[in-house]
């Protein structure tokens, strides 16, 4: 600056700020209906997600009501200066980026607590690597879960690499240099945690802006797509309509154009003979399954199978593992006497685990299944 001017150069680097500020701003905003659309897809990926914890506590779990929000990592320093638990969750096809899940320490001891059998009283207490370990294999089961239903709501297959987990301290910085962690500002997902009888908290979820905005834009798309079908669908039943109402209109006319003819001859009518019919085997199929409605059946709930050797069967004590052959969050099978039947999902009643079935064959499959 000569003589209070500005030169060239410092104009350029003022609009620069300033293009750069707005841009910040814009990036860093979220509409109603963005959070709207953030909101559902938590509600629906923390739900499924809850039930798989449900499964590993034995104990009812509820997730929902998401609150979200837009934090500034200053903010977030001050609202959370204890160490946490924190859960970094990569994603590697269907979404690309990274989510932070941040769990209070307490809540950690509780939930590695019940997986372990105990009654989830914990003392204030440190935690140990097997307290991360087993955490850690909690978080992985329920982030499948909620992966498997974000790949159903929009159709396409999601996937995520083996989670982080941490015990961590804003204040410290010691996740300054977390990818999620980068931008000044971020979106903050908080979910009301509550397992039965024990815990009353929050599960918060950190997401970048730019990892959000592409899982807007997925719903939106599919969205639109699925309006998309429906309006072709309706315009091809609206078409099959007309031509079917068309192809009526020309059938009565050429009926009154045939009847304005004479008739060149006379053709002899007969009355038909029908031979006698035989009893329907319908009612008497009917009949038979009325006398077998009151034999009981065995229902089996199968929740996946695994083969092992006879000297890791000897090996087995009292924590043991065994990983079954099927995903966390695929359907279950539903079996009688021994025989697939259907498909469904677990869930919690009251304090009862249940099957939901999602996937059905028809009642004379059904008993077919059962010869």
């Amino acid at each position: 600056m000569n003589n209070g001017i500005l030169s060239q150069e410092e104009i350029d680097a003022l609009l620069k700020a300033q293009n750069l500020n707005v841009e910040t701003e814009e990036d860093e905003f979220l509409s109603e209906m963005d959070k709207d659309i953030l909101g559902e897809v938590g509600n629906i990926s923390m739900g499924n997600a809850s039930t798989t914890l449900s499964m590993l506590v034995n104990r009812k779990v509820k997730i929902d009501t998401p609150k979200i929000e837009i934090v500034s990592k200053e903010k977030l320093k001050n609202e959370y200066p204890k160490p946490f638990v924190a859960v970094e969750v990569q994603y590697t096809k269907g979404l690309e980026g990274a989510n932070l899940l941040i769990i209070k320490k307490e809540d950690a001891l509780r939930i590695v607590d019940l997986m372990m059998g105990g009654n989830g009283e914990v003392s204030d207490g440190e935690l140990t690597e097997l307290h991360i370990s087993a955490i850690g294999e909690a978080m992985n089961q329920m982030m499948g879960a909620a992966a498997t239903s974000m790949s159903e709501m929009l159709k396409t297959r999601i996937d995520i690499s083996p989670l982080t987990v941490e015990m961590a301290d804003l204040q410290s910085g010691q996740l300054d240099d977390n990818a999620v962690l980068q931008q000044t500002h971020f979106i903050k997902i908080a979910f009301q945690m509550e397992i039965m009888g024990l815990v009353k908290s929050e599960l918060m979820q950190l997401v970048p802006f730019s990892f959000a905005r592409k899982l807007i834009k997925d719903m939106t798309s599919y969205s639109e797509m699925e309006e998309d079908n429906l309006v072709q669908e309706s315009h091809d039943q609206k078409v099959a309509l007309n031509n079917k109402s068309d192809f009526i209109s020309s059938g009565r006319e050429g009926e009154r154009k045939g009847m304005s003819k004479p008739l060149e001859k006379q053709v002899e009518v007969q009355p038909v003979q029908f031979a006698p019919l035989s009893p329907s085997s319908g009612s008497i199929e009917k009949s038979n399954l009325d006398l077998i409605m009151d034999v009981p059946l065995q229902v089996t709930v199968e929740l996946g199978r695994t083969q092992k050797l006879i000297k890791d069967i000897l090996e087995l004590g009292h924590g043991s593992i065994l990983e079954l052959d099927k995903l966390a969050g695929e359907p279950v099978d539903i079996l009688i006497n021994g025989k697939l039947i259907a498909k469904g999902e677990v869930v919690v009643i009251d304090e009862n685990f249940g099957v939901r079935v999602t996937d059905i064959v028809s009642p004379i499959e059904r008993v077919n299944s059962l010869q």
